[in-house]
């Protein structure tokens, strides 16, 4: 058997399902991450209030599913099911959007639980070595050496492998490295929204709201989200513009701003709790990358936010990171099962077989990932603003009676990209398709109606009524 290795630089959540991965297939991993064993109780809050709620759907299930179907199980036990939005308006109604008109649903889950679980299964194999507390300092992707600093020594070495994989976040470390050997196209973009984050604690030990929903306040501009949590809680998120965060200076101001916004999630979180945690939580920046090629020779690869970082408001980046494992899973084992090979261990692969399974997966991933990227910029505006929007609904409610009498033919946009794993840029140019369609639809059926209702006025009042080919004329044009 070829022994072949890989380095992971980074063990959040796709780093770490990715050593699971490679260790399966029968590579040496090590991983390397720069803060501490979040499983650690001492460390368990370096994972919290740093980032935004996680909802799980198909695209993330069906990557633990390829990888061990207990695993999924697992995760889905400390899931708690959203099946569809509550939009929250100013005094106080609810009313309930669902995600599917079949009854699908996504999943809210802890980062904190989700990522122990992960550690713990890369943990579980032999082959893998957890390096925490050791930061990358500079990659030779040419002889695929990396060298490292230990974060509690201070001790910098060198440590050598067939395959660097950069899954190191948005502000990949990796992906620089990578930008001087190869031509990459590469954009980073912040919005000028912000985010903070808030909880609703349990009333009488039991969830304060529904929790099979995720909560909306749509206000336009901005909005306030809230997930339930395992524990009964709600993780609240704040997005808005930077000069509205820049307008609160003190918690009196805070209290106006809720109290005019969201006075019904103000009194569940209460005064001071809110007033507390808006001057103590950090507030994040929002930011977005796309890059490509996600590749350099058969040396190294970038998966998750170190090639795609997006904004949460598709709740893809979690689900789009753990495809890029999965994709890249399928494509080398389907490289070496071409060659005639019926081993699952992709440490079989020879370098030129390598090259090719990485050249693939670069150029076939890459315009996924730009249109995930886009999407989930698009849906910030659907759920701030959309989602109580007549057109919104009109159409919502069109395309749930056509997907059920037809649910191959007219399938939702979101239903696409978050219960299916149709690749994201098809699901966009379905899309475009579905809407041209129903455009044409809605244009000639309004365009019947006034004709009927003209001709039925025309003969009621004794004017001449048009001949055949008049008729036809005006329905031969393009719409």
């Amino acid at each position: 058997m070829t022994e072949r290795s890989v380095i992971i630089v980074g063990g959040g959540l796709v780093g770490s399902l990715a050593a699971c991965y490679f260790a399966k297939r029968g590579w040496k991993v090590d991983l390397y991450e720069k803060r501490q064993d979040v499983r650690q109780p001492e460390h368990s809050c370096l994972v919290e209030h740093r980032s935004i709620n996680l909802a799980i759907s198909e695209r993330g299930f069906s990557a633990l599913r390829r990888l061990d179907p207990l695993l999924e199980a697992r995760v889905r036990d400390l899931a708690i099911p959203m099946h569809g939005r509550m939009i929250h308006t100013r005094d106080g109604k609810q009313t309930s959007q669902a995600y599917d008109v079949f009854g699908k649903h996504i999943n809210s889950v802890g980062r904190n639980a989700l990522i122990k679980i992960l550690l713990d299964a890369a943990d579980s194999y032999s082959r893998v070595t957890l390096h925490f507390r050791h930061e990358l300092v500079d990659v030779d992707f040419d002889s695929r050496r990396a060298t490292l600093r230990n974060a509690e020594t201070g001790h910098q070495f060198d440590s050598s492998a067939d395959l660097i994989v950069g899954a190191d976040g948005a502000y990949s470390r990796v992906r620089q490295r990578m930008m001087t050997k190869v031509m990459m196209n590469y954009s980073q973009t912040y919005i000028e929204h912000g985010y903070c984050e808030f909880s609703i604690a349990p009333i009488n030990d039991a969830f304060a709201m529904n929790p099979n929903h995720l909560h909306i306040w749509p206000r336009g501009s901005f909005m306030l989200i809230a997930l339930p949590n395992p524990d009964k809680t709600f993780t609240c998120t704040l997005f808005m513009p930077w000069r509205q965060f820049d307008q609160i200076k003190t918690g009196d101001e805070a209290v106006g701003f809720f109290r005019a916004n969201f006075p019904d999630a103000l009194d569940l979180m209460g005064e001071k709790s809110m007033c507390a945690e808006y001057a103590r939580n950090p507030k994040g920046s929002l930011v977005y990358v796309k890059c490509t090629p996600h590749t350099y020779k058969n040396c190294a690869v970038i998966l998750g936010d170190a090639a795609h970082a997006m904004v949460p408001f598709y709740g893809q980046g979690m689900n789009c990171g753990f495809e890029d494992v999965e994709k890249l899973d399928e494509i080398m084992l389907a490289t070496l099962q071409a060659s005639g090979s019926e081993s699952t261990e992709t440490t079989q692969l020879t370098d030129e077989q390598l090259l090719s399974a990485l050249d693939e997966y670069s150029a076939t991933r890459a315009a996924d990932t730009d249109a995930i990227v886009d999407l989930a910029l698009d849906n910030y505006v659907e759920m701030r603003a959309s989602v109580i929007s007549y057109s919104y609904l009109l159409r919502k409610q069109l395309e749930g009676i056509l997907h059920r009498l037809f649910p191959t033919l007219v399938i939702p946009l979101y239903t696409m990209v978050s219960f299916t794993s149709i690749p994201y840029a098809a699901v966009i140019r379905q899309w475009n398709r579905q809407t041209l369609w129903l455009h044409r639809s809605i244009y000639a059926a309004t365009a019947t109606a006034v004709l009927g209702a003209g001709l039925i006025s025309a003969q009621l009042l004794g004017l001449r009524m048009p001949t055949l080919n008049q008729v036809a004329r005006v329905f031969s044009h393009n719409y």
